[in-house]
Formats: structure tokens, sequence, C-alpha cells
């Protein structure tokens, strides 16, 4: 019996529970780091564990009894969603042991044709009323991001453009045409965020063919301010990396915020078309996703 095979037999954690679709097992290597999809139950449960010590030990979200037990940021889409995977191979572990590769960042992915198969909603529709969105774009192939966390040590360029490198290469392949997701901003007081929230709103409010509005027992106005109040350069700077980013490609954003107590956090929701990315960034990843591939 292959060795792989006979490991998964008696290990659980360790059979194999995605396939790549037909992506290579690596999509991408920047030095030590991999950027790569999860294929067993462990390499799900190395992302739950890093998005739990993101969002609970250093964040200030609120786990679940499961979660406290656990450590690990668990999710019932979790089971169907494709996780992306920065490893990063020589890790180092302190005074006199080995290198061992750890997972230092993810992000989470769910494909309309995914969702449809299993009969479920996305995950953001627990947020954001997403039929005129889903309505207007019948057709597309579409895909919803989420998850997305880098450990501390990590945020810097390198890891951000390898993990981008992989959800590209996961773009190119299956061919989406257009994302959309939740990104959040840290606090759950609208007030204090006001600045963040009226830029988005009156700088990259997005078309009514990518707009998705807040349901409406969730719904918090981001037009806290005139939009001739706002110093666009103060106003950027005020924002998180990740909607700063999404911003760069081209992204907009919707009708309203969502205040998420659990995860502390203040969420707005972000969609592009693939055909509205900044045609830079295509040019520097590759339009063949070719830039960093193994």
């Amino acid at each position: 019996m292959n060795p792989k095979a006979l490991v998964g037999r008696f290990n659980p954690v360790s059979r194999i529970v995605r396939e790549t679709g037909g992506l290579p097992d690596t999509l991408g290597r920047l030095g030590s780091l991999e950027v790569r999809l999860a294929r067993t139950t462990k390499d799900i449960r190395r992302a739950q564990r890093l998005r739990f010590k993101v969002f609970f030990d250093e964040m200030s979200a609120t786990p679940n009894t499961r979660a406290r037990v656990y450590r690990r940021d668990i999710d019932p889409f979790d089971r169907i969603c494709d996780h992306i995977l920065v490893i990063d191979h020589e890790a180092p572990r302190g005074p006199f042991r080995k290198p061992k590769p750890k997972v230092i960042g993810t992000y989470r992915v769910l494909r309309s044709d995914v969702a449809q198969a299993h009969g479920v909603d996305f995950y953001t529709a627990g947020e954001y009323d997403l039929r005129a969105l889903i309505a207007a774009n019948a057709g597309l192939r579409m895909m919803e991001l989420g998850r997305s966390c880098v450990l501390k040590p990590y945020r810097n360029k390198r890891t951000v453009e390898l993990l981008w490198h992989g959800v590209w290469r996961y773009i190119v392949h299956h061919k989406i045409d257009l994302m959309f997701g939740c990104a959040s901003l840290e606090g759950t007081d609208p007030a204090a965020l006001a600045v963040p929230l009226a830029f988005l709103h009156h700088f990259a409010k997005a078309p009514d063919t990518l707009s998705a509005r807040a349901l409406p027992w969730r719904y918090t106005d981001m037009n806290l301010l005139p939009r001739e109040a706002i110093d666009a350069k103060v106003a950027m700077k005020s924002l998180p990396p990740l909607i700063k980013g999404y911003l760069r490609l081209g992204a907009v954003f919707g009708d309203g915020a969502v205040v998420d107590r659990q995860f502390g956090t203040v969420d707005v929701f972000v969609a592009l078309k693939v055909k509205d990315i900044d045609p830079r960034y295509v040019a520097y990843y590759g339009a063949d996703a070719s830039r960093h591939a193994a």
C-alpha cells in the first residue's frame, strides 16, 4: 500500500478531503513560503487554529464554547469551502529546535457552483441581502472570499503577495467572473469609524448591479459624514490593509455596514468583477498567474 494511503487509513485527519480541481498541489513559492490548497482535515484544522490565534487571541473576537475548547475558529462553511494556505517551511520553533512547516496565512473561498451543489447560501448572506446581486449577474461564475488572516510576524508585502498569488491562480483556473464578500474594520462603534465608513460610502460605492444591502435588522448607515468633510488621504490611512488592497484592485462597496459583536468588528460588503481589476495587477501576477509558479 502507498505510504500516504497507509497513513490516511490509520490517521483520519491525514485523509484527503479536498480535491484540487485540476490545480497543482503547489500554487506558488517565494523563498521558504509556499501557497497551496488545503487537502486534508489536518490542513483545514491548521487554518482554523491560525484564525483562532488572529481573531480570538490577538483581536477582540469572543469565542463560543466549542472554539474555546478546541482553540480553533470552527465554522459550518469550512466543510464545503476551499482553503488557500500560505506555509512557511522554515518557521522558527525556538532555541535548539529544527524549523517546522507552519500555516501563517489563509483565505477561505466558496464558488457559486459549489454552494449550489450543496444547496447552501453564502456566508455573506447572514449579513447582506444578495438576491439583487445574484440576479443582476446571472450566468457569471461567482466566488465568495472570507476569513482572511495572516499571522502577525508575517504581515508584510511578501506574505500578502504570495497569498494573493494563490487567490489569483484559483480565480484564473476556475474562470471566476465576480468576487464578493465581507471585509472588516476593527471595533464595534460605527461612530468611531465614521471617517473610513463615510469614505467608502462616498468614494467607492458600488453601482446597483454590484451592490448588496445590509439586512434590515443589521443595517448601519455608512453615510456618517458629508462628502466635503472627508480628506481622502487621511481616510485611506484609516482603512485596514485588506480594504486598501481591495480598493487598489478596483473593488466597490455595498449599502450599509453590519456590526459583528462576536468578532468585534464592523463589516462592509465588497465586490469586484475580474474584468475590472486594475490591469497593473493582472500584469504583475501574470494573466496566467505565473509570477510565483513553482
